[in-house]
């Protein structure tokens, strides 16, 4: 077992992100000089220990052999700041890193309230200034990254291990959840490692980012992937190369390599709130407006806490969103792979936001998140379609029950606020924003799901 730099007795000074690399080398030279290593060994670790992984595979050494990463990414810059949002949820974490290293009753509780005790910090306009008061100083690694969100910046370099998924040649075992705040990179990864490598393996289960290591299937899988390529024992069973889970159908399927096949099914966005499978002959536009000072809340989906197919009934009874929904299924509907949502979008402040999601609605109007999207609009863009990729499901959506697309301008806490829209100076508080999306005629506004 090892400890990053500045962490639980290792010496140094904790600078997230940034050291690894070196570090992981410094580590694996030293091994190389104890009586008992072997001459190969294999690395396992999840989160942020996967991101080490990663780091040090940018070189791969020679006499590694294997892996098993969980749930990790490989690129924190991208997910700071991929969406061109900041993950505040990383606010909160930085903060949960100061103090991870408390012990007792008292440590642990204030671990546990870490959330709701930040959730004020997260509200602050200009966000950057009420986080650099409240962390004074405990986190210079997180102080910089709150207000530059250009990641070409060369503080950022050392966040990018992606070309580890080019010259990793071993025998890697990803593992990953759908509901995992990293997802979006773990598919990344299978697909760009699975290209040259055939000795890649990925599992994707139901879960969330802290359920991952509570599966004692995965620590039984892990482990014989160590036993097969560390301790060269024949596996006692050779299990497909994608093993993924099906929501809606509640089981577990195999394939050779993912996605499996399938063909695009298109939804147009009509007049009345309506999904269908024909696009309208006629134009139509719907609008919303989003107060930022008073913003649609995150509702479940892909987080670090909690998360999941959460209970989303209540977006669809809120001013600020808009809802498009289909007839009652004639039969189940299963997808497996990525999906996306087009929109032709205009609003009257180029500072924008957009929050898309997919939720399926039962017969008794109750509805649960499936898959969402978010991304900050680019203010100097001149094309009016907008295209959203969500999250990759594999999910079979009931006969009798209804698709439902949610269209907002805002998923808070998950993501800081745009304040580009500006102070209004009489109220002092953040600008509202309308967003409209045109449909039908010669607009492309539709959702299109891997069936």
């Amino acid at each position: 077992l090892v400890s990053c730099r500045g962490t639980f007795g290792s010496g140094g000074t904790f600078d997230a992100w940034r050291n690894e690399a070196q570090d992981g080398v410094g580590v694996v030279e030293w091994m190389r000089t104890q009586e008992w290593y072997t001459g190969s060994f294999a690395t396992m670790g999840g989160s942020y220990l996967g991101f080490v992984q990663w780091a040090l595979l940018q070189d791969p050494p020679e006499d590694m052999v294997a892996a098993v990463i969980q749930c990790s990414p490989h690129d924190f810059s991208q997910h700071l700041w991929g969406t061109g949002s900041l993950a505040l949820e990383f606010v909160t974490w930085g903060e949960t890193m100061v103090h991870q290293e408390g012990t007792g009753f008292l440590a642990t509780l204030k671990s546990m309230n870490t959330p709701r005790r930040m959730r004020p910090v997260l509200d602050r306009v200009p966000l950057a200034e009420g986080v650099k008061e409240y962390l004074a100083g405990s986190a210079p690694w997180l102080d910089f990254v709150v207000d530059h969100p250009d990641t070409s910046d060369p503080y950022y370099e050392q966040m990018k291990c992606g070309q580890a998924l080019e010259r990793a040649k071993i025998p890697i075992f990803l593992v990953g959840g759908w509901y995992d705040v990293f997802a979006r990179q773990t598919m990344e990864q299978y697909t760009r490692l699975s290209a040259h490598n055939p000795n890649i393996a990925l599992l994707m289960g139901p879960w969330h980012h802290m359920q991952v290591g509570l599966q004692s299937s995965i620590n039984w899988k892990s482990f014989s992937w160590m036993e097969e390529h560390l301790a060269k024992r024949p596996p006692r069973a050779k299990d497909a190369a994608v093993k993924y889970f099906t929501t809606g159908a509640e089981t577990w399927r195999s394939v050779d390599k993912w996605p499996p096949p399938t063909h695009a099914k298109e939804l147009h966005l009509h007049p009345n709130n309506l999904l269908a499978d024909t696009k309208s002959s006629t134009p139509h536009h719907s609008s919303f407006t989003l107060d930022p000072n008073a913003p649609t809340p995150t509702t479940g989906g892909n987080l670090l806490l909690g998360g999941g197919s959460a209970d989303d009934t209540s977006l669809s009874h809120r001013a600020d969103v808009l809802i498009f929904i289909t007839e009652p299924l004639p039969s189940d509907l299963e997808i497996a792979g990525p999906i996306v949502v087009e929109l032709s979008h205009s609003s009257d402040d180029p500072h924008v936001d957009l929050s898309v999601r997919l939720s399926e609605v039962s017969a008794k109007g109750r509805s649960r998140g499936i898959t969402n999207a978010y991304q900050r609009l680019d203010v100097q863009r001149s094309e009016s379609i907008v295209t959203l990729s969500l999250y990759e499901r594999a999910h079979v959506f009931r006969k009798g029950n209804r698709i439902r697309l949610i269209i907002a301008g805002a998923s808070h806490p998950q993501f800081a606020i745009n304040e580009g829209v500006g102070v209004d100076e009489v109220s002092g508080k953040l600008r509202c924003v309308t967003h409209t999306i045109a449909y039908g005629g010669d607009c492309v506004s539709r959702v299109v799901l891997p069936v």
